[in-house]
């Protein structure tokens, strides 16, 4: 849903933190949630380390938009299930965060999120998809060799996730974020 991008960055970004770079992070070095090859990819071609730690608010929207929401068609899908989809693709990536949705909505599972899928995602009970995603996205977290390192986090992570997204799918509530609108490249 088009009106929840900044209510959902909002959430994410309360995940992501500031800069980290933990040696058991296959992403490297990250700030707010942005890894210095996405950085290098969207914002500055030859971005350093140090670029990336002055990463502004207006880049970090910028990113998340370009490279997170509008790879999972945030503004089509129904409102929680934005989001739901949406923290799923910054923590594990737009196409595992789209084939686990397809695979719940019983339709062609591509990891391209087309009108199929959003004709699908909108005949579904929100609560229920959103439900089933976090189930889903936490079975496959606990599978990873980083759960160890990272696991209290993603389930404290996937359990906000989820009062979130069903919150939002219940009232369609949205909520100003602190974050500027992001500019088009």
């Amino acid at each position: 849903m088009e009106a929840n991008f900044q209510r959902a960055l909002a959430l994410v970004l309360k995940h992501e933190g500031g800069f980290a770079d933990h040696p058991s992070d296959p992403g490297g070095a990250t700030n707010k949630g942005i890894t210095l090859k996405t950085f290098r990819q969207y914002v500055k071609h030859n971005g350093t380390v140090a670029d990336l730690m002055r990463i502004t608010d207006a880049q970090v929207a910028t990113v998340y938009k370009i490279h997170y929401w509008h790879k999972v068609k945030g503004d089509d899908l129904p409102a929680g299930v934005d989001y739901a989809v949406f923290d799923f693709a910054v923590n594990s990536g737009p196409k595992r965060a789209a084939e686990y949705l397809q695979s719940l909505l019983l339709v062609k599972v591509d990891g391209i999120i087309g009108p199929q899928t959003i004709a699908a995602a909108k005949r579904a009970d929100a609560g229920q998809l959103i439900n089933a995603l976090c189930d889903k996205r936490m079975t496959f977290l606990k599978g990873l060799p980083t759960w160890g390192d990272f696991g209290k986090g993603w389930t404290r992570r996937v359990s906000d996730v989820r009062i979130h997204a069903l919150a939002m799918a219940m009232d369609g509530h949205t909520a100003p974020s602190p974050y500027p609108e992001p500019q088009t490249p």
